[in-house]
């Protein structure tokens, strides 16, 4: 890779790479910093978001301040019996009784038992968690990215390269909070550059994701690897603990989302999103390749991404193969039961290069 472009790079994940290296404490910490005298658990709804969003803006203030001058400020000193983190909890576990983290908005009382789109309970499992090496070459180098795959997804891609666990939420083993902050404890002790969370989609599961993050206490970037379907309600909770974004960005219209990965209003809602993820944190947002999908999904999206995320980098991903229900009947599925051309790719890369892109391949 060349000197200049990373450099680049490196200039457009500088938090991320700040706290990999141990610089900076990752946004999650400070989060525990941002205090606040009232139990969150005796407040409305209402106020629990009044209360929200006040304690945001401090952290917003805080977060810059720690940015620009790497010291921790005023904000350490503070001894208050509750933190951002727990009414972020809380606000999860109210929401979770009736289940809008995602933009399906089942409604169900996932806390007790009910199923929605994602087939999740309130009880969270992971299928498994390792050293990943074969993840972006930025965030992981020489460490490995500490990946956890959680079951279950919001989604139903015909092509799912993990459909045994994004299509079965009983795959893998229920995890605690405590047990989850254990993982993320290990795995960086292991030598892992951040905490990547995965699946299947993560999405289902943030409120054991929040409740192991007010538990745990190791300095990691945490890295939210999603189909970023969310709410804006559960986004602006979770921007606050990502230091670095790893979004999908798989279609350029409604029209591919619905026959391929069966949701609708996808472009609008995960556009929102990624804005949302832009300005609040680092961000590598991943596009697939989809053969002949260059004119109506690739172009688009690498036009939107230049036009509205212009810190972001892209990686052109070109690891698309026919899986699950595209593998098993592709005669259903003809024009995309093939790999992506190498015209087709080169024809993606050139159109990131056009544009003034820092894209990965």
């Amino acid at each position: 890779m060349a000197t200049d472009l990373l450099d680049r790079i490196e200039n457009r994940l500088s938090w991320y790479l700040s706290v990999l290296s141990n610089e900076r404490p990752a946004k999650y910490l400070l989060c525990k910093l941002i205090g606040t005298e009232i139990n969150p658990t005796t407040m409305t709804d209402t106020q629990l978001w009044i209360e929200h969003t006040a304690l945001r803006t401090r952290f917003a203030d805080f977060w810059r301040e720690v940015k620009h001058s790497n010291k921790l400020g005023t904000a350490q000193q503070q001894s208050q019996p509750f933190n951002l983190l727990d009414v972020k909890l809380e606000l999860l576990n109210r929401i979770l009784t009736n289940c809008a983290l995602c933009e399906w908005r089942c409604k169900v009382n996932r806390a007790e038992g009910k199923k929605g789109v994602c087939h999740s309970e309130k009880e969270t499992r992971v299928a498994t968690f390792f050293r990943h090496f074969g993840e972006e070459p930025p965030i992981v180098g020489r460490r490995g990215s500490g990946t956890i795959f959680f079951t279950g997804c919001t989604f139903r891609c015909v092509f799912c390269q993990n459909w045994d666990i994004s299509q079965d939420p009983t795959a893998g083993e229920p995890v605690s909070a405590t047990t989850l902050a254990s993982i993320i404890h290990s795995l960086r002790e292991e030598g892992a550059a951040n905490i990547n969370l995965v699946g299947g989609e993560p999405t289902p599961h943030l409120h054991t994701i929040l409740e192991a993050l007010t538990v745990a206490n190791v300095n990691v970037p945490v890295l939210w690897n999603s189909n970023m379907y969310l709410t804006c309600e559960a986004m602006v909770i979770l921007a606050d603990v990502v230091d670095i974004w790893l979004p999908d960005f798989k279609w350029g219209n409604d029209e591919c989302a619905v026959k391929y990965s069966r949701v609708t209003k996808y472009f609008q809602i995960v556009s929102r999103n990624h804005r949302i993820a832009h300005d609040t944190a680092d961000m590598i947002i991943r596009h697939l390749v989809v053969p002949g999908h260059i004119k109506c999904c690739t172009k688009p999206i690498l036009e939107w991404v230049a036009e509205s995320c212009p810190r972001a980098i892209i990686n052109v991903m070109g690891q698309y193969r026919p899986e699950y229900f595209v593998a098993k009947n592709p005669q259903d599925y003809p024009e995309i039961a093939r790999r992506p051309r190498d015209e087709e790719l080169e024809e993606a890369e050139d159109y990131a290069h056009k544009l003034g892109l820092i894209y990965l391949t």
